[in-house]
């Protein structure tokens, strides 16, 4: 029946034994597809139709397609700034690996399809709010261009799960580059297994970084390209006001890619002090702490890494601590780089970055709504100042910042026209506003999916303004109150 449904090339399973371990999904015969990603089945090759009318049960776990090999990867992890030794996938199946339409390698992963060995007396299940919800930030992460893990499908499993309430549960279908994290390194690295550990180095880097197979020192080599992997992740992360909230080491991918959106959410009014996790008491995740938190997180790979760069402890630390100074430069640099461009500097000059902290700062002071401000800037190019002086409580204050940036532009090339469209082709007007999110998804969990695709339409175009649409530009409500996110486990 699913015969060629799928043409799996199962290199990890193949060649990392002892880094997982197979399990078979529970199955959920009643399963019913609620989202389809057709636009990702065709970049991954696939047969569109027939997937679609094999999901339920290709996509809940009931039905195993031929040639999958459905297991669950080992890890561990930094938890905030705590080590748990063991993770690994407690309620998550890789079914296996496809080449893409342009040749590369995607893992396709069940996340909800049941117990796995590393579930540490959880159910395995998901419920279909935390399902629907990362399938929406994936693709809205997508289309704003950052890189990111996305969904196939999301699958309602026709199972009540038991986490506060009774909710209905879910199984998501995600694709990632891989799902190797910087915890997949530790869980092998704490257990001093040196030789598991040279084969995920070997096999990561033949994965993602194949130039660098014949590298000196390929650990190291590794390192450096992660680091910039991060920075160009997280700065990316820093343009568009996303908060992770969950920047542990096992949610850092290799890869580069975002990855696990759970307590993650969009900041509106810029303080870098935000945070919406529940749990994370003490701001460790908050916005403004995110590229520190990035170079933690490398530097927690590094310690992994270190017996496999050079015999001599003094040698590999110090090698090491010039790779984190790299991506502390790397950061550093496309943040101003991408903020100048945000406010219409194509080329960096002396100025530039104290120009930018000081909007951020008068952005701040004014509770000004983050992607507002950037996309109404664009206006002020144009001549019309309406509405974005109008983000400010005291104009005066606003408007020796705008002189000193008018006065600034005039240093550009191009027409204000050009500027003021290209401004518009970086600085979104869509992002997922949490009030709309959180409505969406409890229509859906009500049986009622119509606000959660109309939202999936108006993200899938975020650059682009729709009058019709204008209401997914506003900030919430005062009503709404203070957002708060729970990881959805």
């Amino acid at each position: 029946m699913t015969a060629a449904l799928f043409d799996f090339d199962n290199s990890y399973a193949d060649r990392l034994d002892g880094l997982y371990v197979p399990v078979e999904p529970a199955g959920f015969p009643d399963a019913e597809l609620l989202v389809f990603n057709e636009a990702l089945a065709q970049e991954l090759a696939l047969d569109v139709d027939r997937v679609r009318h094999l999901a339920a049960s290709v996509f809940s776990g009931t039905v195993v397609p031929p040639g999958a090999m459905p297991l669950a990867q080992a890890y561990a992890g930094h938890q905030f700034g705590q080590l748990s030794p063991q993770l690994g996938d407690g309620r998550a199946l890789l079914l296996g690996e496809v080449l893409d339409a342009v040749g590369d390698r995607r893992d396709i992963q069940l996340k909800g399809a049941g117990r796995t060995p590393f579930s540490r007396g959880g159910d395995g299940r998901a419920t279909l709010g935390p399902v629907l919800r990362e399938y929406l930030m994936g693709e809205a992460m997508h289309h704003l261009g950052v890189e990111t893990t996305r969904a196939l499908a999301a699958v309602r499993t026709g199972e009540t799960v038991v986490r506060d309430a009774s909710l209905p549960g879910a199984v998501l279908t995600r694709v990632a580059a891989s799902h190797i994290r910087i915890g997949t390194f530790q869980f092998f690295a704490v257990r001093g297994d040196m030789a598991k550990l040279l084969r995920l180095t070997e096999y990561t880097i033949a994965r993602h970084y194949p130039q660098h197979l014949d590298a000196q020192s390929p650990a190291l080599r590794l390192l450096r390209e992660v680091a910039i992997a991060q920075a160009r992740l997280v700065t990316k992360w820093m343009l568009i006001g996303f908060v992770h909230g969950v920047m542990n080491t096992d949610n850092v991918s290799i890869s580069g890619e975002t990855i696990d959106y759970g307590p993650c959410a969009f900041m509106e009014a810029y303080d870098p002090d935000t945070v919406f996790s529940s749990i994370d008491h003490h701001g460790r995740y908050a916005y403004g702490n995110q590229p520190a938190i990035g170079k933690w997180n490398l530097a927690r790979f590094a310690e992994s890494l270190l017996p496999l760069i050079s015999e001599d402890p003094d040698e590999a630390v110090a090698l090491c601590q010039t790779v984190l100074a790299q991506y502390e430069e790397e950061l550093q640099t496309r943040w101003v780089r991408g903020m100048g461009r945000k406010i219409g500097l194509q080329r960096s000059r002396a100025g530039d970055e104290e120009l930018i902290r000081s909007l951020l700062a008068l952005a701040q002071r004014h509770a000004v709504d983050f992607t507002t401000l950037f996309r109404r800037l664009s206006d002020l190019v144009r001549g019309s100042d309406l509405v974005a002086m109008s983000l400010f409580a005291d104009h005066d204050d606003a408007r020796e910042w705008v002189q000193r940036w008018l006065a600034r532009m005039k240093l550009e090339a191009g027409t204000s026209i050009d500027i003021a469209a290209e401004m518009d082709r970086i600085n979104p007007v869509y992002i997922p506003r949490n009030h709309k999110v959180e409505a969406a998804l409890a229509a859906a969990i009500g049986g009622n999916l119509k606000p959660f695709n109309t939202l999936l339409d108006v993200l899938s175009d975020p650059f682009v303004e729709r009058p019709e649409h204008s209401a997914f530009a506003q900030p919430a409500p005062a009503s709404f109150g203070r957002y708060t996110t729970f990881c959805g486990t």
